[in-house]
């Protein structure tokens, strides 16, 4: 069950577009409400799929009521509460108490709490949510929900040295991390972020020369490649960027090639070039 709400609140919130594939999916503040389609009446299906949820939802109340820290069903009322919401029916700060109980319950799920500072920042609490993701790095420096979470939250806040100055001392202190719990930090995951946010600011060489010599230090691994093929099309050089989503797809496991084909196959063609005129003799 905790997996299939977990989903379901990432796919309500949406997933970070660029290097998503290198750095796992990641929580952005990207919630849209579902938009109602005019309709001469409602789905019955529709309508009885919200009473069933509503019906789960009072059940995991009233199992509360005598049970506050049953965390089954704390689990089973989010992801009802999610699902209403998918359909309309409900709102995100719901979702809020139970997720702050989990979180307390159970620090060493992280999920829990990341997903509560994803449910902050949607209800406007950025302060909140802020702190709740320095609470999992405070613990966790190499979290990279947490780290991703929170660059995107410094980026909404118009604040790019922030995130680029959090992203930089994860990496400072990745050294030690892993000498104290080997493979805490994926350095190569937390760089292609910084090249991440450096797209964001539209400093496009500095994101490219990092992908390459990422690629050079990990010849074998498909996400500098994909970074590389994804900068180069932002800056149009869309012909370049065709054999880097090529080598990307040969480089990536099974699970990741249709994904970087999809990518590839989104990039619009470059239109031929018109010949000049030819000089009237």
């Amino acid at each position: 069950m905790r997996k299939k709400w977990i989903t379901l609140f990432v796919l309500l919130l949406g997933m970070i577009p660029f290097i998503a594939i290198s750095v796992m999916p990641l929580l952005t503040s990207a919630f849209t409400p579902p938009q109602a389609t005019p309709s001469p009446m409602a789905s019955p299906a529709a309508g009885d799929k919200v009473a069933e949820l509503q019906a789960q939802e009072k059940g995991y109340q009233l199992v509360l009521e005598r049970e506050p820290n049953n965390a089954t069903a704390l689990e089973g009322l989010v992801l009802a509460r999610l699902q209403l919401i998918q359909l309309g029916k409900g709102e995100i700060a719901s979702v809020i108490d139970p997720l702050r109980r989990l979180a307390a319950q159970r620090p060493e799920q992280t999920d829990y709490a990341i997903l509560l500072g994803q449910a902050q920042q949607q209800t406007g609490d950025r302060e909140g949510a802020a702190q709740t993701f320095q609470g999992v790095l405070a613990k966790s420096p190499g979290n990279l929900n947490a780290l991703r979470a929170l660059v995107d939250l410094y980026l909404k806040e118009n604040r790019p040295q922030a995130a680029i100055g959090l992203i930089e001392e994860t990496l400072q202190g990745a050294e030690q991390a892993n000498k104290v719990q080997p493979g805490s930090v994926d350095v190569t995951a937390v760089q292609l972020l910084l090249g991440d946010v450096y797209m964001t600011q539209k400093r496009y060489d500095e994101a490219l020369t990092l992908f390459q010599n990422l690629g050079k230090e990990n010849p074998n691994d498909f996400r500098p490649v994909l970074a590389q093929a994804m900068a180069l099309t932002e800056q149009g050089k869309k012909t370049e960027a065709a054999s880097l989503y090529a080598k990307a797809v040969e480089l990536a496991p099974a699970k990741y090639k249709d994904a970087i084909q999809r990518a590839a196959q989104q990039v619009p063609k470059e239109s031929p070039a018109t010949p000049e005129p030819s000089p009237q003799q």
